[in-house]
C-alpha cells in the first residue's frame, strides 16, 4: 500500500480538509462499516482518484480523521496555546488527555470508526510510519513537558497509555470516570520527574 500524499498548496490543503470533514460527518452518522469511499468523495466534492491520492484506504482515511480532530481540539499542529509559567506540567498533561478523551467519546460512532481504523491499519503492512511524537498530540505533550531528558520517550508512553484507556472507555471495559482517574495516574507516573 502506498503512503498518503501530502497537500502542497493551500488549495490542496482545503480539499484535504473537505475530505476529512465529509468522512467525519459520514462516520458520525453511519459508522465505519457503512461509509463508502465513493460517498466520501461525493460529499467532499472531489473525484474518487483525488480521495485515494490523499487516503489510499478507508483505514488511513479514518486515521486522518482522528488526527484532524485532535489537531482541531488542540488548536493546530504547533502545540496549541502557550502554557502559563506557573502551570504544573503533569496537571496540564492530564487535563489535556482527559478533555481530549471526552471530546472524542462524545460521538460514539465516529470514535468507534477511528478506533477500528487504527486496529486495521496497524494489522496491515504500511511502508512508512511517522513517529507519534511528531503528530499534533505528541507535539502538545512535548510542549507541556518541556525539552527535558527522555521527553520523547515519556510522550510516547503517555500517548500509548491514553490510547489504551480511550479504547477501554469506548468499549465500556472501564467507566469514563475510571478512565479519567487512570489517565491522571498515568500522567503523574510518566510525566513527573
Amino acid at each position: 500500500m502506498r503512503s498518503p500524499a501530502a497537500p502542497t498548496s493551500a488549495r490542496q490543503a482545503a480539499r484535504r480538509v473537505r475530505i476529512l470533514r465529509a468522512a467525519s460527518d459520514l462516520g458520525s452518522r453511519d459508522g465505519l462499516a457503512d461509509v463508502q469511499m465513493h460517498d466520501v468523495a461525493r460529499e467532499a466534492g472531489v473525484a474518487i482518484a483525488t480521495l485515494y491520492r490523499y487516503f489510499p484506504s478507508k483505514p488511513l482515511l479514518f486515521l486522518g480523521v482522528l488526527e484532524w480532530h485532535i489537531e482541531q481540539f488542540l488548536g493546530g499542529r504547533d502545540g496549541g496555546a502557550p502554557v502559563a509559567a506557573d502551570a504544573d506540567p503533569v496537571t496540564e498533561v492530564a487535563d489535556t488527555l482527559v478533555a481530549l478523551s471526552g471530546k472524542l467519546l462524545a460521538d460514539q460512532l465516529l470514535a468507534s470508526a477511528v478506533a477500528l481504523s487504527s486496529f486495521t491499519e496497524y494489522a496491515s503492512v504500511v511502508p512508512t510510519r511517522i513517529d507519534i511524537v511528531e503528530k499534533a498530540l505528541g507535539q502538545r505533550l512535548l510542549h507541556l513537558l518541556g525539552d527535558r531528558g527522555e521527553a520523547c520517550s515519556r510522550v510516547r508512553l503517555l500517548v500509548y497509555s491514553w490510547w489504551g484507556l480511550f479504547v477501554a472507555m469506548l468499549t465500556e471495559e472501564i467507566s469514563t470516570e475510571q478512565g479519567e482517574a487512570d489517565l491522571r495516574l498515568a500522567a503523574r507516573l510518566i510525566a513527573a520527574r
